[in-house]
């Protein structure tokens, strides 16, 4: 599992995506569900700022806050 990186405290509800966007605040988006009609609608919930760094993955937990986990790379070894 990855570690805390900030504690944001966002209460997340069904049918919405939660997800740290480029410029690293906390973003959500609804989802989109068969046989209904779609509308992209973006919020900004809580501006970190978060610097991201190379390989690694960010994402919003349960608790909402934000974590950080090293991405796992697949594949065999190079020689």
């Amino acid at each position: 599992m990855g570690k805390v990186i900030e504690k944001t405290g966002v209460k997340r509800e069904a049918g919405w995506l939660y997800y740290v966007d480029k410029k690293g605040n906390v973003a959500r988006v609804n989802m989109k569900r068969a046989g209904k009609p779609y509308k992209k609608k973006i919020e900004v919930l809580c501006k970190c700022g978060i610097d991201r760094k190379e390989g690694c993955l960010y994402y919003v937990d349960k608790r909402g806050d934000v974590c950080e986990a090293k991405m796992q790379r697949g594949g065999r070894k190079k020689k």
